[in-house]
């Protein structure tokens, strides 16, 4: 599984391979008792512990050749490992065992005047495909999510991060074999080939649901490739309103963590959109630790007349995910022209509102169109492990099956049982 594919090796037939032992483990992890997945967990938590200098190795040269070709510090940043993270990828297999096993869970139960008894069972989705992009962690997450959730995982990550997704996919597999899992249960595609990602694409009948991580040209190659349903992770263009009602302490923190905290994750804040009523008062103090931290700022023209740092802002910058220390600003006049402003340029990810105004935040949950919400609090809160649901593939901003973070419970379907004593249709 971790052999490199060899450049005259027959791709199709390599990935068909995969396919199949994908399916065949699919039908074994259906009905896999908790303790079974569990304790591939646990074991695969200890492995990453144990192999840790192999995975920073791995790592450094990921890194190292990412350089080479002049990689932005945000995107380094995505790609780099160190002893904490590795660690928190740890924890967070660990955090992921601990749940409650989400197949066989009974969501719906009735009786029919006829007898019939009808319940609706949480069922495993089967093989699942993810395509991602620079950042490891993804590896382990992703194949630990879906094994939890009774499913086969087959991983294709970015080559960027090639030789860090082998060396944690190695974790993982001997996680698989100290339970007596099947080893096609979380397979990483073993070559960074960009024409195994299309032979992905096109696998019906192996593959029921594709989740691609990344950027823009990824998910729209996907989406327009795809011959398999797909839960897409379109970009994280998140956005902060700044209400009249809002603290400016509270405002000040928040508006700072949002953008500066990792300037590279998909939950951080790309617009600041700050209400007329308290731009003047609250604006040049909002953006002061911004400005000491590095941070570019483009705006509109209201925004530039209050604050001379901030750089002119054009069209495009209302729509462009940055991923990087820079921050778009706008004045709006009210809630309506905030939401307005979110509905036309986001990208349906994540959307803050501060203030004091229950009215205006009850408002404005409503009425944003976003897989999440946030309310007084910081957009780099969108990641399922802050939801306490261990971690997540993904954050869902489609509308089908999953919105928002994608963790256990998103990975499965369900399908009906029905029990009868002899009924036989009229």
């Amino acid at each position: 599984m971790l052999q490199s594919v060899a450049k005259d090796r027959d791709l199709p037939a390599e990935m068909a391979a995969i396919g199949a032992a994908a399916r065949a483990a699919a039908t074994v992890l259906a009905n896999t008792p908790r303790t079974a997945k569990d304790r591939a967990l646990a074991a695969a938590a200890e492995a990453i512990r144990d192999q840790r200098d192999a995975i920073l190795a791995a790592n450094t040269r990921d890194v190292a050749a990412a350089e080479a070709k002049g990689a932005t510090g945000a995107f380094l940043d995505r790609l780099a490992l160190d002893a904490g993270r590795i660690a928190a990828m740890a924890k967070g297999l660990d955090e992921i065992a601990a749940l409650d096993d989400p197949v066989g869970a009974v969501l719906a139960e009735w009786s029919r005047p006829n007898g019939l008894a009808i319940s609706r069972l949480r069922v495993p989705l089967g093989v699942i495909g993810v395509i991602y992009e620079s950042r490891p962690n993804v590896t382990a997450d992703a194949g630990a999510l879906c094994l939890k959730a009774g499913n086969a995982a087959i991983l294709r990550g970015g080559s960027e991060s090639f030789h860090s997704a082998l060396a944690i996919a190695a974790c993982l597999s001997r996680g698989l074999a100290a339970a007596g899992l099947p080893e096609g249960a979380i397979q990483v595609v073993p070559t960074r080939d960009r024409a195994a990602v299309g032979e992905m694409l096109a696998m019906t009948g192996v593959i029921d649901v594709i989740i691609p991580r990344g950027g823009r040209s990824l998910i729209e190659r996907v989406n327009a490739e795809s011959r398999i349903p797909v839960f897409s992770h379109l970009d994280g263009l998140c956005h902060t309103y700044v209400h009249a009602g809002a603290r400016l302490e509270m405002a000040r923190e928040i508006v700072f963590n949002a953008k500066m905290r990792r300037t590279g994750i998909c939950g951080a804040t790309e617009t600041l959109l700050i209400d007329a009523a308290v731009a003047e008062a609250f604006l040049p103090a909002i953006l002061e630790p911004l400005v000491a931290a590095g941070c570019a700022l483009r705006g509109d023209d209201r925004a530039r007349a209050i604050d001379p740092r901030i750089g002119r802002a054009d069209e495009s910058d209302w729509g462009t995910e940055y991923l990087d220390a820079v921050l778009a600003v706008r004045v709006v006049d009210d809630l309506d022209a905030a939401i307005k402003h979110i509905d036309r340029y986001g990208s349906h990810h994540t959307d803050a509102i501060v203030t004091d105004d229950a009215d205006a935040a009850q408002a404005f949950a409503a009425r944003v169109d976003s897989g999440i919400v946030m309310h007084n609090a910081s957009t780099q809160f969108a990641d399922g492990a802050e939801f306490g649901m261990g971690a997540e593939i993904g954050i869902s901003t489609g509308k089908l099956h999953a919105r928002g973070p994608v963790g256990v419970e998103q990975l499965t379907s369900y399908k009906y049982v029905v029990r009868g004593d002899g009924q036989v249709r009229p």
